[in-house]
């Protein structure tokens, strides 16, 4: 979605369908990055319609001229879904639970094989996020994630370029060591190497299938959720 200073110009000035629009266009992103900082599926849809709601009420915050409104909704959904998870443990227990439900699924013979790949790639990246300390995992969460640059999650996390690099940088570090030191216990039950790449943690939150997401309703999150495409940025 191409952001212009009209566009932005709108948002300031509380249009609704400039919020319609952006909502069309970043939904999808938010309750994916949501869900990476939650664990939780229903938990991850309250914090998608906060967002929204929270970024209408902080419009006039709105730079008048810049690009992409993309950072400033996972800043805000950032914030959001710290709000639901202050502490590491109940974040792990929440990733924990998630990724057994992966794996817990019936191997259905007509279940094709990629979409089991899917499953158990999910379970890995909630391990491993699981590990992280939470700025850790928001560095994480948009740099991996979303696929926002040093510039861009600084931005959303009103914290410094560099603070972003040395988290994302811990981070990875930490992601590394788990992945050789931790002995093999399954499929699910450590990272692998490429848990340091985007790849993985872009599927956190893509393996749902179906449509849209629908505006100020609360849909089956089976039908829900698709990894943020290209252009969002």
């Amino acid at each position: 979605m191409e952001v212009s200073t009209h566009m932005r110009s709108r948002v300031r000035a509380g249009e609704s369908s400039a919020f319609a629009e952006l909502f069309d266009a970043y939904s999808r992103a938010v309750y994916n990055h949501a869900f990476r900082l939650t664990a939780n599926w229903s938990t991850a849809e309250d914090v998608m319609a906060a967002t929204f709601m929270e970024a209408w009420r902080l419009r006039d915050r709105v730079e008048p001229e810049g690009g992409s409104l993309r950072p400033w909704l996972l800043g805000i959904a950032t914030n959001t879904a710290r709000n639901q998870y202050r502490s590491n443990r109940r974040y792990r227990a929440a990733a924990g639970a998630a990724a057994a439900a992966e794996l817990s699924v019936p191997d259905h013979a007509d279940e094709v094989a990629d979409r089991v790949d899917d499953r158990r790639r999910l379970a890995k990246a909630l391990t491993a996020l699981a590990t992280l300390r939470r700025p850790e995992r928001e560095v994480v969460a948009l740099c991996l994630g979303e696929g926002l640059d040093y510039e861009a999650a600084a931005e959303a996390l009103g914290i410094p370029v560099g603070t972003v690099a040395s988290r994302l940088s811990r981070a990875r570090k930490k992601l590394r060591a788990l992945a050789g030191d931790e002995p093999d216990r399954g499929p699910a039950a450590r990272p692998s190497a490429d848990m340091t790449s985007s790849t993985a943690f872009r599927k956190v939150g893509g393996n749902r299938e179906g449509g849209r997401i629908g505006r100020q309703t609360r849909g089956d999150h089976a039908h829900v959720v698709r990894p943020a495409q290209g252009g969002n940025r």
